[in-house]
């Protein structure tokens, strides 16, 4: 019991230091979560029937407003996004720019400011089980939604016909068991990792 109060002391020491850090120092934080989720970018498997691939990005995406907390891991989120589009080669095609994909990254962006905001605001949201619900209802309304959306306009954009259930079928079943996974593995590291006391404000 002892052991276990010391490591959770130690953890709110991490979070008070990581508040405390200067804005140069969160954006480095910031832009390293945003190359983590580029990283995982690169692990897809393409399916036959949709642009969109299956990818590890989610898992960094949860991570990082776990970590991060709400604003600055949605900057993070927002720095992957923005420096693809821009030009940086670390997009879920390998590419940069515009593409099937770029709903899906207004959503990590929301997904990571929301997870991030949860994880700060409530201590009892930090555990496996509400944190995995928390994390579950970030990937399926926060990520699909927007992802679902522009996959429409984009396929209208390309000449092809869209339908509520052939965009369903492309831009979020695919994707739900694996996210399930990875959702379960962010959701324990983050029990891990996060203290059970307040460590906002100080």
């Amino acid at each position: 019991m002892e052991l276990t109060a010391r490591f959770d002391r130690v953890k709110t020491d991490v979070f008070r230091r990581r508040a405390a850090l200067s804005v140069p120092a969160k954006i480095i934080l910031a832009l390293s979560f945003a190359a983590l989720t580029g990283l995982l970018a690169q692990v897809k498997i393409y399916l036959p029937f949709t642009p969109v691939p299956v990818t590890l990005q989610t898992f960094a995406v949860l991570l990082a407003g776990v970590a991060l907390g709400r604003w600055w891991g949605g900057i993070s989120m927002a720095a992957y996004g923005g420096l693809g589009i821009l030009g940086v080669p670390w997009l879920a095609n390998g590419a940069s720019g515009f593409g099937a994909t770029f709903g899906y990254l207004v959503g990590f962006v929301l997904a990571a400011m929301f997870v991030g905001y949860m994880a700060e605001t409530f201590v009892r949201s930090r555990g496996f089980t509400p944190m995995f619900g928390i994390m579950a209802a970030a990937g399926l309304l926060l990520v699909y939604v927007p992802g679902a959306i522009w996959l429409a306009i984009w396929l209208g954009m390309a000449g092809k016909m869209v339908t509520l259930a052939s965009v369903i079928s492309m831009g979020v079943v695919p994707f739900i068991a694996g996210d399930i996974i990875k959702t379960m593995g962010a959701a324990a590291i983050s029990k891990i990792i996060t203290p059970r006391s307040d460590y906002r404000g100080t």
